[in-house]
């Protein structure tokens, strides 16, 4: 007699190195690795910055995320009004909802959840798409309080730029 085993889901085990408590709200992007729970809500997008397959993101019934979600093994339970790219595992709960599209390889779903956008699978997790992001702050250049860093043609509506009006104060005598 033939004997099957039976396939156990690839469901993501992991620690939470950080949390986001129910009372946080937090306003703009999230880089981590690791494990992240998030309780609180966060105006922004969140992306693991760890490609090696084992960050996890964990959303609560009580968490909520506007922006899209980058991650390899993502489980949500809470609303997200932003794309999602889960390259490894998505796991949707019951009370999961979800207003954009879902990309992603492995996919469980409660009964209960919801999407309101495309799901769209992909096994090469390099064909999914990726959004992109403005670059992380600590990479841009701070701007002089004095102006200085600004061009001398800086674009715009003449007069727009005070420091243009300074300089052409300047060169007319005025």
């Amino acid at each position: 007699m033939l004997s099957r085993k039976k396939q156990k889901g690839r469901r993501p085990q992991g620690r939470f190195d950080t949390l986001i408590s129910a009372k946080t709200r937090v306003e703009g992007n999230i880089r981590f690795t690791g494990g992240l729970h998030v309780d609180g809500r966060v105006q922004g997008s969140i992306i693991a910055d760890d490609e090696s397959g084992a960050a996890l993101i964990r959303l609560s019934e009580c968490g909520e995320v506007e922006g899209d979600i980058v991650a390899p093994n993502i489980i949500i339970n809470g609303t997200v009004k932003g794309d999602v790219f889960a390259r490894e595992h998505l796991e949707l709960a019951p009370k999961a909802a979800i207003t954009g599209n879902v990309y992603y390889n492995l996919v469980e779903m409660a009964a209960g959840a919801s999407v309101n956008g495309s799901m769209v699978h992909s096994r090469d997790t390099d064909m999914q798409p990726r959004p992109e992001l403005p670059a992380a702050p600590d990479k841009q250049k701070p701007v002089d309080l004095q102006g200085n860093d600004l061009p001398n043609d800086s674009p715009g509506e003449p007069g727009a730029n005070p420091m243009d009006e300074r300089k052409s104060a300047g060169q007319n005598g005025e």
